[in-house]
């Protein structure tokens, strides 16, 4: 079983993330939960998302101690990163983290590709979020890419004879796979 939890900003595509796990989860036949969290804001409110996937039954959709945490912004860190469980994961967002904050923690493996920077310069603005979820397939092999490109199919619908929504997808495997060179 793997606890995960992604937080950031609404509008940083946190949810979708979360979905897209999800998603490859559901396609390997796995049990698998996701549970959101956002503010009245919506887009540049707080939002996170619990992530359960798993080869048995959920029990409950919570998640208070993960063994990864996702952190798309400084305030997501600082919330969320005391409360990874000792040998997780914890992949952060190092453009978004204003002070340059590491973790201190021995018994976690950090890891900090600048996403949102990334994104820009490689001109698939505002899929940092994508750029991070590879990063995770890169650290974990929790998925392969064939299954996230077709995750990616049922998250984003309606794509096939869409040409603006064929290009997002093909922006979305590009910002996999940099994420997965990190």
């Amino acid at each position: 079983m793997k606890e995960i939890i992604l937080s950031g900003f609404g509008g940083q595509g946190v949810l979708f993330a979360g979905k897209l796990l999800c998603c490859a989860g559901i396609i390997e036949g796995k049990h698998v939960s996701w549970l959101p969290s956002y503010g009245p804001e919506m887009r540049g409110g707080t939002c996170y998302c619990c992530v359960i996937i798993s080869d048995d039954t959920i029990g409950t959709p919570v998640v208070h101690n993960p063994d990864i945490l996702i952190a798309f912004n400084e305030p997501s860190y600082t919330r969320f990163e005391p409360k990874i469980k000792p040998g997780g994961l914890l992949i952060a967002d190092s453009s978004m983290l204003i002070s340059g904050v590491r973790s201190s923690r021995s018994d976690v493996t950090g890891h900090y590709p600048a996403a949102a920077q990334l994104a820009n310069e490689h001109d698939i603005l505002g899929l940092g979020n994508l750029i991070i979820i590879g990063k995770l397939l890169a650290e974990t092999g929790i998925f392969s890419t064939e299954t996230i490109e077709k995750a990616m199919h049922m998250a984003v619908p309606n794509a096939e004879g869409n040409e603006k929504a064929l290009l997002r997808l093909e922006n979305n495997m590009k910002a996999i796979a940099l994420g997965q060179t990190l």
